[in-house]
């Protein structure tokens, strides 16, 4: 392991309008310099010497569309960073207890890049696993289950194109909030496309949270079992009590 490219990688990230940046990009959304200098507070100039360091150092990468410049993550393993740097901290009151609404949004259920996570985002997981669609594999992968297959079939997702008996396909992704393992990888990313086209989230506009709909409450807890409990909480209903 190359300590010179870790200390790079972590002076880049640690310097606080960077970190708001990155962290702004980290649902996997391109957006322009301009709102991302109204993500970290700073001028137009401040962002733009901010990202050519974060380009220069292949943290973002930036696409031209007409006149516009727009940036976005250079990967998903960028966002699996900048979480798991978030897990890395100790657990306080402030975690546990987020002071905004905002802050509960985002516990409660984000896009990390490309794939569900928070408190829903395990919710899924722990659901998909007691139900046995899932089953916890080596080196920190998930499996999908015939059962699971036949599952997400009935409901018309096709995982045909999907490699999952490749390391990573499914992979655990520790959630920096909930201090547990949601799923991650080219699965869950196409778990969450579905979750979207069958109407049961909808993305927040202008943020990362997503918000479940009346319609994705009833289908959450008829499939996976879970159940809604206030306004920032869930439970997931043992197997046998959803049959």
């Amino acid at each position: 392991m190359n300590q010179l490219i870790i200390s790079s990688v972590a002076y880049l990230i640690a310097e606080p309008v960077r970190a708001a940046m990155l962290i702004t990009l980290a649902d996997g959304r391109a957006l322009p310099a301009g709102a991302l200098a109204n993500a970290a507070g700073v001028t137009p100039q401040t962002a733009s010497s901010h990202l050519a360091k974060l380009l220069t150092g292949g943290l973002v990468i930036v696409e031209a569309k007409g006149r516009n410049r727009y940036y976005r993550l250079a990967g998903p393993h960028v966002a699996l960073a900048l979480e798991s740097l978030a897990s890395v901290g100790p657990v306080t009151p402030a975690w546990r207890s987020p002071p905004t609404r905002a802050a509960k949004e985002l516990r409660f259920a984000r896009c990390c890049y490309d794939h569900l996570a928070g408190t829903l985002g395990v919710a899924v997981t722990r659901g998909m696993l007691e139900r046995g669609f899932l089953f916890e594999g080596g080196e920190r992968d998930y499996g999908l289950t015939p059962s699971g297959v036949e599952w997400l079939r009935s409901l018309g997702l096709d995982v045909n194109g999907i490699a999952l008996d490749e390391a990573g396909t499914a992979r655990q992704c520790l959630d920096w909030t909930e201090r547990q393992y949601h799923i991650a990888g080219p699965f869950a990313a196409r778990l969450m496309n579905a979750f979207f086209a069958w109407d049961w989230i909808r993305r927040v506009p202008g943020k990362r949270t997503v918000a479940v709909t009346p319609l994705g409450w009833a289908a959450l807890k008829q499939h996976l079992g879970i159940e809604r409990e206030g306004s920032s909480e869930v439970h997931v209903l043992p197997a046998a009590a959803n049959a």
